[in-house]
């Protein structure tokens, strides 16, 4: 069963997606975010987009497929496969895109402080981001995420939504008032205080790290021992216990979570998002959002819930989604947004999808009162 790092080493150097694809090094003269506490002595695998990928230079789910997995990719079919249908329902709507950011944007990586994003990738979220409205919807803070992505013109929602920030450029920046959310404010001593005590208890655990994203702590234990990922977890739950029901431990891959125990969520972040637009009671709207993990299952389930948006889930293997479409890995949702950046500028072009410069003259503000965050139980 391989990680998911391995599993994109060995596709992008054995496939047809090695045809546009390459192993670097990494470009050491590029800003560094650095939140993490500790970080694992190791080299960390990477993988760098070049230029020259055409959409035609890998079919979709190349990798080898057991029989479950092929009936769910019939129910959960390929967006590239399915692309002239979702362009036909997205034919006259508002699209707005939203788009995780590990394991999305940038391959899953063994050091979380190297998960650079490809060039060809940003220049691909760019381009769709010059006509529709783009968010950026991550676990990392914000202020590494912003430094990864360098993109002034998106939203972006660092802290698993928890901290929101409108776009500094462009024609969204220029039609809407500026939009700052931060709905775990309250919670930034406790946070400070949990990634302190994290960092002392799993200092006797080889490879692991402890990573500070504002308003939740991650530990990563994808460098640890197998033998000792459970020796992390308790740790974790350990140091939960001792803030009650101020606080709840989520699950990701290769990394547990310690988030505010608020009723806030990537699924509520994207909903804040649409209201701040002045998009979220028109029926011509579209959202779209992409994400490979856990916690995008809760954007998935908001789109589904309120009855019109496309969940399109990242993964290689079959599991249980909200999501409608799926794509296997990062490098076919660079050929998705590619494909939906060229039909985007043709559509534009013909006056046939309505794009940034159609969004509402002035948004209001969508205050705390107006999106009630309460504790969960």
């Amino acid at each position: 069963d391989l990680t998911q790092c391995e599993v994109h080493k060995s596709s992008f150097g054995d496939s047809p997606h090695a045809a546009g694809l390459r192993k670097d090094a990494l470009d050491n003269s590029q800003p560094r975010p650095n939140c993490m506490s500790r970080t694992p002595s190791m080299d960390a695998g990477s993988v760098r987009y070049v230029p020259g990928i055409t959409a035609e230079e890998s079919p979709c789910s190349t990798l080898p497929a057991s029989q479950d997995y092929v009936a769910w990719k019939a129910e959960h079919p390929c967006l590239l496969n399915r692309f002239e249908e979702f362009t036909a329902a997205a034919q006259g709507k508002k699209l707005c895109i939203f788009l995780d950011y590990d394991g999305t944007l940038s391959p899953i990586v063994k050091d979380p402080d190297r998960a650079y994003m490809p060039d060809q990738m940003r220049e691909a979220v760019a381009k769709v981001a010059q006509h529709l409205p783009t968010a950026i919807i991550t676990g990392r803070c914000l202020e590494k995420v912003i430094q990864f992505v360098q993109l002034d013109q998106l939203f972006y929602a660092g802290s698993h939504g928890l901290d929101i920030a409108g776009p500094q450029d462009g024609p969204c920046a220029t039609k809407m008032h500026q939009c700052k959310y931060q709905p775990a404010a309250a919670f930034t001593g406790t946070m400070n205080k949990v990634h302190d005590e994290l960092v002392e208890n799993v200092a006797s655990i080889p490879g692991a790290a402890v990573e500070h994203n504002k308003f939740a702590v991650s530990v990563h234990f994808r460098n640890c021992d197998p033998n000792d990922w459970e020796k992390v977890e308790e740790v974790v739950k350990t140091v939960v216990s001792k803030y009650g029901e101020e606080l709840h431990m989520t699950q990701g891959r290769k990394v547990r979570e310690v988030r505010p125990n608020l009723n806030w969520d990537k699924g509520k972040a994207v909903l804040y998002m649409l209201q701040e637009l002045g998009l979220d009671n028109s029926p011509d709207v579209l959202p779209i959002y992409i994400g490979d993990d856990r916690t995008d299952e809760d954007a998935f389930r908001a789109l589904r819930d309120r009855g019109s948006g496309l969940g399109i889930l990242v993964s290689n293997k079959a599991k249980e989604t909200a999501a409608v479409y799926t794509l296997q890995d990062p490098f076919e949702v660079l050929r998705f947004l590619q494909q939906l950046g060229d039909w985007v500028i043709a559509e534009s072009a013909r006056g046939e999808l309505q794009t940034i410069m159609d969004l509402p003259a002035q948004t209001q503000h969508c205050s705390p009162s107006e999106m009630p965050v309460t504790c969960q139980t």
